[in-house]
């Protein structure tokens, strides 16, 4: 697996049918977290400060993902489903044809953040 310095640099090694869904999520956290940093941890980029990461994403072969704390994926399961989005206990998996909704992704990022108290 490459390593990635930035985040521009792992959008472009990312399937080609992604890269739009991972640009906008990246502008949505931005958006979101607008005192973040943006990082890369795990060979992942995400949004936090220092060693903690708030939100990070990540592309597969055949989906993406939204990567945010436990607490914030429980506290919005209903959200998720009602979205037609399947969850782990840290993430969210989505894919062009059932993406990821903006006030979700907002959802999401606020919650996790909220939880690690940053």
């Amino acid at each position: 697996m490459a390593k990635f310095t930035d985040h521009d640099a792992y959008i472009a090694a990312a399937p080609e049918t992604f890269q739009l869904l991972l640009v906008q999520l990246r502008a949505q956290l931005a958006k979101v977290l607008p005192d973040a940093e943006e990082l890369i941890m795990h060979d992942m980029p995400g949004f936090g400060f220092g060693k903690t990461t708030i939100a990070g994403y990540a592309a597969f072969s055949k989906q993406c993902g939204l990567y945010v704390s436990k607490g914030a994926i429980t506290a919005l399961a209903d959200d998720i489903a009602a979205a037609g989005l399947k969850a782990t206990k840290t993430g969210v998996t989505f894919s062009p044809a059932k993406p990821i909704p903006d006030k979700l992704v907002k959802k999401l990022a606020l919650a996790s953040r909220k939880e690690m108290e940053l």
